[in-house]
């Protein structure tokens, strides 16, 4: 990366803000939460940190997910045991101990800021879910699931049911019973019929 003076851009910064603004996080909220606080802790300027971020809600998005694992996990041949690890992995992302003071701060910026929006949308349904498409073509040809379902609206599905449940239900309704209570829901809308 190179500043716009020509001067390399020095990544030990970047790995300082948002290492500061993790820790900072938690002991302030996300409403308290300052660019400048954060490059305080960081030991650099806050125009250092606008150069990297546009916004304080762009750096916390990094800093909260920049080691989210969201690739689909390995087929177990299951459609059941598959749907439900990918509902459990949706719902550890979102109430990570990070993830949980972040969120809902997130949510309402993005309503207003379209880039915002877009990184979260990529981050969710773009490149780390892309196995999601041709997982289901799979399932698909082998009989599991109604031919042309929409891996996108799975995917919608199984996003909005998480953050819906932490908007009623808080982070810690997100338990075992609800990710196999959702899976089973999303399974009966998506398997193909046995029987007649």
């Amino acid at each position: 990366m190179t500043a716009e003076n020509g001067r390399p851009r020095d990544a030990r910064i970047d790995v300082a803000v948002l290492d500061a603004a993790a820790a900072l996080l938690p002991e302030v909220g996300y409403a308290d939460l300052t660019v400048a606080a954060i490059a305080d802790r960081a030991g650099t300027s806050r125009p250092a940190v606008y150069r990297r971020w546009p916004s304080k809600a762009h750096l916390v998005h990094e800093a909260v997910f920049r080691d989210a694992d969201t690739s689909i996990v390995a087929s177990t041949g299951r459609l059941d045991e598959d749907l439900r690890n990918i509902v459990a992995r949706t719902a550890a992302l979102l109430t990570s101990p990070l993830a949980r003071v972040a969120v809902p701060g997130l949510i309402g910026e993005a309503a207003s800021d379209p880039s915002l929006n877009q990184r979260l949308l990529d981050r969710f349904a773009g490149r780390g879910w892309s196995g999601l498409d041709a997982y289901l073509s799979e399932a698909t040809a082998r009989g599991h699931l109604k031919p042309g379902f929409d891996a996108g609206v799975l995917l919608e599905l199984v996003i909005g049911s998480a953050l819906a449940a932490i908007l009623v239900r808080g982070p810690d309704g997100l338990t075992a019973a609800w990710v196999d209570n959702t899976a089973a829901i999303l399974l009966d809308g998506v398997r193909m019929p046995t029987g007649g």
